[in-house]
């Protein structure tokens, strides 16, 4: 893509009205808009690394056997009082239809994905099966100060499980645990992510949540370095020793939350009568469970995480871009040679607009694609670029076709 085509411009100064590094960051950099509290536009170059982001959580949830679907976002007031939530579910955004029908925006789907499933598992021979979606969802937050890590409308990957036994459900739960492990791995977070344990468990003593590490994060937890796991700060009291290996000398951290898994046993089942027919012909209640990501949320960790002084640092499996092309006075020659890169399926940005270099280097390390490399009178005397990894001081000269053949 030619940056004198980009949509979106950066901005010089950061929004005023933004207090979180990440929404501040993102909308400087042209990748986000803010609309309202909590809620914004993704603009071309956020919405490529959202793409990144889903297409890594679709690769990895698909491996477990998982299917994705999409459900509707506007939800009947009937199915949330068939499992008793349409009171106490504090978070609903809810309205009147022009049909005078009370409806919620969708803020979670377990009672719709249950009786989905009703209507397509009869015998243990339906089961296990999980479904997935990826899909906008609706929270009425009071707190939506952390830019896209707590919004009003955020992308959720939400997951379900349907199984003829708890065993069976404890099977599944761990091949989605592994799967996240290698999600958090490939997004770079892999280091500072904790399977921490928490209370909540409906046929278990914990449920679990993904913790990433940063000064940003709005959680505690209690870190055993030893297991590689963490305790959240509502259990710590009953639970001040790793549940892992017992070890009580725990490293209190600051983290967000990432993901979440629950086993949900018959929670659902029940109030919606998901049952199944067993090999002996005995009728039983189908158990669930649920996997939770937010992607928009990653989105903004990850913000928090890679970036300096002066822009973002995206790690290169979600970059918008593998390679950031400036040409310095030297349009023909930078032209040439982004053809033959994008010919040989390298993704460029070429900023070919008509401004300062200092203001073409300030706007790379804003936007932070991985690798820099510079056109110039000076370097094409050598038949060469200036290359450049972003987050590096120091430049390297490389020749031009030696710099392509990388990618052939």
């Amino acid at each position: 893509m030619k940056q004198s085509f980009l949509f979106t411009k950066t901005l010089k100064d950061a929004p005023k009205d933004e207090t979180s590094l990440n929404a501040q960051t993102l909308i400087r950099a042209g990748f986000i808009d803010k609309v309202g509290a909590g809620i914004y536009t993704f603009l071309p170059l956020g919405l490529r690394v959202m793409d990144k982001i889903l297409k890594v959580i679709r690769e990895e949830v698909n491996s477990t056997g998982a299917q994705e679907v999409l459900m509707p976002a506007l939800l009947p007031r009937e199915v949330w009082e068939t499992t008793g939530r349409w009171e106490n579910f504090d978070a609903l955004f809810k309205l009147t239809g022009s049909d005078s029908r009370e409806y919620a925006l969708g803020a979670t789907h377990e009672e719709i994905v249950t009786p989905l499933a009703k209507k397509y598992i009869f015998s243990y021979r339906e089961l296990p099966l999980s479904i997935y979606q990826i899909q906008t969802k609706f929270r009425n937050e009071k707190r939506a100060k952390a830019g896209l890590i707590r919004g009003r409308e955020f992308l959720m990957k939400d997951q379900y499980s349907f199984h003829v036994s708890q065993e069976d459900l404890d099977e599944y739960y761990e091949k989605v645990k592994a799967a996240y492990y290698r999600i958090y791995e490939r997004l770079g977070l892999g280091e500072i992510t904790y399977l921490t344990y928490a209370s909540g468990g409906a046929f278990s003593k914990y449920s679990h949540e993904f913790q990433t590490v940063t000064a940003a994060g709005e959680d505690h937890i209690y870190v055993c370095d030893h297991c590689k796991v963490a305790i959240n700060r509502e259990i710590i009291d009953e639970q001040n020793a790793c549940p892992v290996c017992g070890n009580t000398e725990l490293r209190e951290d600051k983290a967000i939350e990432v993901g979440n898994i629950f086993k949900l046993g018959t929670r659902f089942s029940t109030p919606c009568n998901l049952k199944f027919t067993t090999a002996e012909g005995n009728s039983e209640e189908v158990v669930m469970g649920c996997y939770g990501i937010g992607p928009s949320r990653l989105l903004g960790t990850i913000v928090e995480i890679f970036h300096d002084e002066k822009g973002l640092k995206w790690p290169k499996e979600i970059a918008p871009f593998q390679v950031h092309l400036l040409s310095l006075k030297s349009d023909e020659e930078a032209e040439k040679l982004y053809n033959r890169l994008v010919d040989a399926g390298v993704e460029v940005l070429f900023d070919d607009r008509d401004v300062s270099a200092g203001e073409k280097f300030a706007d790379a390390d804003l936007l932070g694609i991985p690798e820099r490399i510079v056109v110039s009178a000076k370097t094409l005397a050598e038949d060469s670029v200036e290359l450049k990894l972003r987050g590096q001081e120091a430049a390297e000269k490389i020749k031009i076709e030696a710099y392509v053949q990388r990618f052939i």
